[in-house]
């Protein structure tokens, strides 16, 4: 199977800004998309062979987390600065990392019961200052790796818990289900991550369904910038319209699935349908999503019937069947809300 470095900030939105007339925009992309290239190379080593090096004892209450400075090079992890139990540093990209490391281990531990992104305590580490101006953040497989943004389009990313949680949550994938990404299986790859990362900061906030923005990396974005978010799970295709970054191209319905061969068959692209899915789902219950829809999905996704290679219709019926098991209100919230986004008929 064929495993790619999963970034928050998509291909198809870097090409964009790669076609910037702005050397202050277009060198930083550029930069990024060839740095990406090269780290898919990695991550796939990494997740078919697993970590080299034996983590030591493991604590199930608890996370085990060390951050790492890169010193804008490329050498991973770099210089260690932060390690477990540590107080505050001076730099607050090593402490916006360790408490979005935190947050995530917490959100599993205490909703979902599960320790760690494998389940079995895991230390999280993560490096952070990746190179200069790199407009990234991503799970390689085996760590988390920040870059501090090219100051212009989008800032440090370290600062958006829910981006922390979106790429932990592709080691949760990594660990059970291990979705192929590309097509339809890569934009569930994805829109699982989005989900977490979501529920991720909700928890963290304490957030009801109504209270949350249900935006995904909405501290990213720098001040000019016209667009609210990376994505939007309440209103796919509305995050940003920006003559830079170019509009938002996620579709919320089945009806504007885009084909594509770019972006691994648009699988930052057509992640809106599911996304809107959950969030039609979630709202439908109300309350805190973690405590239902959050539940239903998390069971699909570990129960061992997921395919590497599923759809959005195979998905869309584990998570129905799922839910009743929660009960025919449940039950009834995810079934129309797949019809809902023209996944599922009736």
């Amino acid at each position: 199977m064929t495993h790619h470095v999963c970034a928050i900030v998509p291909p198809h939105l870097l090409d964009q800004l790669a076609r910037s007339e702005n050397p202050a925009v277009h060198e930083p992309a550029r930069r990024t998309l060839a740095l990406d290239a090269a780290q898919r190379v990695h991550r796939r080593l990494t997740t078919e062979i697993g970590p080299t090096v034996a983590p030591p004892i493991r604590a199930a209450d608890h996370p085990e987390r060390i951050v790492c400075d890169a010193q804008h090079r490329q050498e991973l992890p770099g210089r260690r600065v932060r390690c477990e139990g540590d107080v505050d540093t001076p730099d607050t990209s090593v402490n916006h990392a360790y408490d979005g490391l935190g947050a995530t281990f917490d959100f599993y531990l205490q909703t979902l019961s599960r320790c760690s992104v494998d389940g079995d305590g895991l230390p999280l580490d993560a490096s952070v200052h990746f190179r200069n101006n790199y407009d990234n953040a991503f799970w390689d497989g085996e760590q988390m790796v920040f870059g501090d943004g090219d100051g212009r389009i989008f800032g440090d990313f370290t600062q958006a818990p829910d981006v922390i949680g979106h790429e932990l949550t592709h080691g949760v994938t990594q660990y059970t289900a291990n979705l192929q990404y590309f097509g339809q299986s890569g934009a569930l790859n994805e829109h699982i991550s989005d989900v977490f990362g979501s529920l991720v900061e909700q928890y963290a906030k304490g957030q009801s369904t109504e209270e949350a923005n249900w935006l995904i990396g909405e501290e990213l974005l720098r001040p000019g910038v016209q667009g609210v978010a990376l994505r939007s799970m309440k209103a796919p295709g509305t995050a940003y319209d920006d003559d830079e970054l170019g509009k938002d191209p996620q579709p919320a319905h089945m009806d504007d699935y885009v084909e594509t061969f770019a972006d691994n068959g648009g699988v930052h692209i057509n992640s809106g349908i599911p996304n809107h899915a959950f969030y039609l789902a979630a709202t439908q219950l109300g309350g805190y999503a973690w405590e239902h829809a959050g539940h239903v999905w998390y069971d699909v996704l570990t129960s061992g019937t997921l395919a590497p290679d599923a759809d959005f219709a195979s998905f869309a019926g584990l998570t129905t069947a799922a839910a009743q098991a929660y009960g025919t209100k449940e039950r009834d919230a995810v079934l129309q809300a797949w019809t809902a986004v023209g996944v599922l008929t009736e």
